[in-house]
């Protein structure tokens, strides 16, 4: 691992030099450079070709300073985070430096601040957070009005659109954001954007048939009085707050009667899937159609998820029921489900 390290970090570190010794031809010609108070005429990112000046910087990234009476630096500082440097890669008029990803971004000083022998000196500069991490929204069926939350990370002064659409931001945090689902949202994708990109939902709006409730439910039940199906687990989830949990016996099962729905503009069935049993044989029986259909999976202990073309289901227009069948060989299983519905065409 080190040396693949050191592999990549050389085209930086022989770029630094080249960089540096130029400055430091600079510096030689100009004996005044390190006689007065620092001072930073730019901040650019080391990439090959011209030095552009920049005012963001992304973590885990050089960059390079520039200035004058930069050679007595002691100490920098990006948004007040102690920042490691190399002496060796610092001139009078430059400094080759590499912002830590652990650098904060959210409710910062917006600065590079430099300590030298000569003085301090504050610079404005913003570092970027990483792209938004977008998990999940919830209700993915939310109508036009309605107030939904997004979860994820980094939602640094968000922007959040339906498809096209720029919607009302209501509030948000870090890592949750609520908006106000605009009109004509239907079969749009919801996305967030802050400064260092835009991430998109893997959900079309309207398309679930479970979000934290069951969408259009007419009824579900178990095989077996004695197994459970529980639709408001919340100990384990990877879409809103809550899943469904189902404890089958062996070779037990389940239906979800599910009021008609109209998929002529889906493409495929959606969901996640995880099994409580670290058994490796551990699997079910998608069933479609009045058992027309059997689809078997391999579960892992892992949330997976499972997408059934329409294609392998009869090319169905209407969907309204699923049935559920657990085949495992070890005498039944635990099986937790969320974020069902369909995929867009």
């Amino acid at each position: 691992m080190k040396n693949i390290k050191i592999k990549y970090l050389l085209p930086f570190i022989t770029m630094a030099f080249m960089v540096l010794n130029v400055f430091s031809s600079c510096d030689n010609d100009d004996s005044s450079g390190s006689s007065g108070a620092p001072v930073i005429t730019s901040i650019s990112k080391s990439v090959e070709g011209d030095l552009v000046p920049v005012t963001i910087g992304d973590p885990k990234n050089y960059y390079i300073i520039q200035g004058k009476g930069l050679a007595g630096v002691t100490k920098i500082y990006f948004n007040d985070f102690d920042t490691y440097f190399n002496p060796t890669l610092v001139t009078d008029t430059a400094i080759f430096v590499l912002i830590d990803e652990k650098t904060p971004y959210a409710d910062a000083s917006n600065k590079l601040k430099l300590v030298t022998n000569q003085g301090t000196i504050l610079y404005d500069f913003v570092i970027a957070p990483p792209t938004p991490k977008f998990n999940s929204f919830n209700s993915i069926n939310a109508a036009e009005g309605d107030i939904v939350t997004i979860y994820g990370d980094y939602f640094l002064d968000p922007v959040v659109k339906v498809g096209t659409t720029q919607a009302e931001v209501v509030s948000s945090t870090l890592t949750e954001i609520k908006f106000k689902m605009p009109a004509n949202a239907a079969d749009k994708y919801v996305s967030v954007t802050n400064i260092s990109g835009t991430t998109t939902s893997e959900e079309a709006v309207g398309s679930a048939l479970y979000d934290d409730v069951m969408q259009g439910d007419a009824g579900h039940w178990m095989w077996n009085g004695d197994d459970v199906f529980d639709t408001n687990f919340k100990d384990d989830v990877v879409q809103g707050q809550a899943a469904i949990k189902f404890v089958f016996g062996g070779w037990n099962g389940a239906d979800m009667k599910f009021n008609s729905r109209d998929v002529s503009k889906y493409k495929a069935f959606r969901v996640k899937v995880k099994s409580v049993s670290t058994k490796t044989d551990a699997s079910v029986i998608f069933v479609f159609g009045g058992w027309a259909y059997q689809i078997k999976k391999t579960l892992t202990n892992k949330w997976t998820t499972i997408e059934i073309p329409f294609s392998e289901i009869g090319n169905p227009t209407t969907f309204d029921q699923l049935t559920l069948q657990e085949s495992g060989n070890f005498g039944g299983n635990t099986i937790l489900m969320d974020d069902m519905g369909f995929v867009l065409k």
